[in-house]
């Protein structure tokens, strides 16, 4: 099933529900995500007492070619710009608005972060009181917090998609060209001022995100084989021409925060990939427990991505506080303890995605109630990225967390519950970017 729209060719096309490749590249880029984490948090506890964190893993030269590869992030917005449009396709089909998408999506990602935020606030306050050290909790709650660079991005690029998808539909390599210029312009003055290089969280993912775009659209996908293959050499030869002339770091963690253009060549790769081998993850995607599996996944995905590192962090700050012995990070011992530290991950997010993961559901209300006001949903999203933008710029600290759990429920509170679809409409043509040509009225009815 999905919404009628009007295809490039004039002809019928549809706005599928659901895309089974999609779904299995983005379960990819989660698991990724966090084997990567638990091999590289390593905090030390000195014999002066003071605690660090190393990055193990990123630290090893060896993996500056191995995360060129696996540095998936930029996969999960070409994903994220894909399911998206079809989203605001559908909405919009349904005579919903722009505030409405905006609504929605802001309700589905800041719901599980303000427990997030809510929970490691007081339990840092408790480890306070009963005599933690307090570089100890500052050094956990800094690595608890990496993850909440990642939802200001996401929401930053989700928020502009539909504008971005009204210029894509009149103009696509126009507009994909004037983001990448952005990219480029922000780079080039990052030197002279270093504060201008966190623009590109919202410039440099946004033109990642249209690269989704381009493949929903079916610009992409009219591609060859041979022609995708050429596109993944083409940019991989240019991401590393632009490395060997000494203009960005190789090593792709460097790369990510602020982001700069390195990461939008690793996402046009990504997005030919992605491409070129749709059918057979398709293929694998629909084997039956596969499906249940990414079908689970994919409705707790956001909150696995939230809750995981901080789980990490506080069982390795437990462990550090007991005494417990522990190989030092790089050591044969600590590699072959990695698989174990995995496990007891998974198993701690079990309980929190079993209390916590309802609330990353889509929300709705019976009958059709109207959206917030456009005042609502802009007052929410200035409130969330308050505190958002200040742990980017300044670091995450005790107080900031309970700040930024405050300011999250206020958001939740101002945007209220996502509206029941619009009523139906009989007959709903609409352009790439979702808007409708005409509509037919139909009866009303209650979803």
């Amino acid at each position: 099933m999905g919404v009628p729209q009007q295809g490039r060719g004039g002809g019928p096309a549809t706005i599928p529900e659901r895309d089974l490749a999609i779904d299995l590249a983005r379960f990819f880029c989660l698991a990724i995500v966090v084997v990567g984490h638990t091999m590289m948090v390593s905090p030390v506890l000195h014999p002066d007492g003071t605690v660090t964190s190393e990055n193990t893993l990123g630290n090893q030269r060896w993996f500056e070619p191995v995360a060129w590869v696996l540095q998936v992030m930029p996969l999960f917005f070409v994903a994220g710009g894909i399911t998206g449009l079809g989203s605001w396709q559908r909405l919009s089909a349904r005579g919903g608005s722009a505030f409405d998408f905006i609504q929605a999506r802001m309700l589905r990602l800041i719901r599980p972060a303000a427990v997030l935020l809510a929970v490691m606030f007081a339990g840092l306050w408790t480890a306070r009181l009963a005599g933690v050290d307090p570089e100890v909790i500052q050094l956990l709650t800094a690595g608890a917090g990496m993850p909440l660079w990642f939802l200001a991005a996401y929401l930053a690029a989700q928020l502009n998609l539909p504008l971005l998808a009204r210029l894509h539909s009149r103009a696509p390599r126009l507009t994909f060209a004037g983001l990448a210029g952005l990219v480029v312009t922000v780079d080039c003055l990052r030197g002279m001022l270093p504060l201008l290089a966190y623009a590109n969280m919202i410039f440099l993912w946004c033109a990642v995100q249209q690269l989704g775009f381009i493949m929903a659209d079916g610009r992409l996908p009219d591609l060859g084989r041979s022609a995708l293959a050429g596109i993944i050499v083409a940019s991989n030869l240019a991401l590393g021409l632009l490395v060997a002339l000494g203009l960005y770091p190789g090593n792709m963690l460097v790369n990510l925060n602020p982001p700069n253009l390195a990461l939008l060549f690793l996402g046009i790769s990504q997005a030919a990939a992605l491409q070129l081998f749709r059918p057979a993850l398709t293929r694998v995607a629909a084997v039956g427990w596969v499906r249940k599996v990414l079908a689970v996944a994919g409705r707790r995905a956001m909150t696995v991505y939230l809750w995981h590192l901080p789980l990490l962090a506080a069982m390795s700050g437990l462990l550090l506080l007991s005494g417990f012995p522990q190989p030092a990070g790089g050591t044969a011992a600590w590699w072959w303890g990695r698989p174990l530290v995995l496990a007891a991950v998974v198993v701690l997010l079990l309980p929190v995605l079993a209390l916590f993961g309802r609330l990353e559901e889509r929300p709705t209300s019976s009958g059709h109630v109207r959206g917030r006001p456009a005042a609502a949903v802009v007052t929410a999203a200035v409130v969330v990225f308050v505190p958002v933008s200040d742990a980017a710029l300044n670091g995450l600290t005790p107080g900031l967390l309970g700040g930024g759990a405050a300011c999250f429920a206020l958001a939740t509170l101002l945007l209220g519950r996502v509206p029941a679809p619009a009523p139906a409409v009989a007959e709903a043509p609409v352009a790439c970017n979702g808007v409708p040509k005409r509509r037919r009225p139909q009866a009303l009815r209650r979803s």
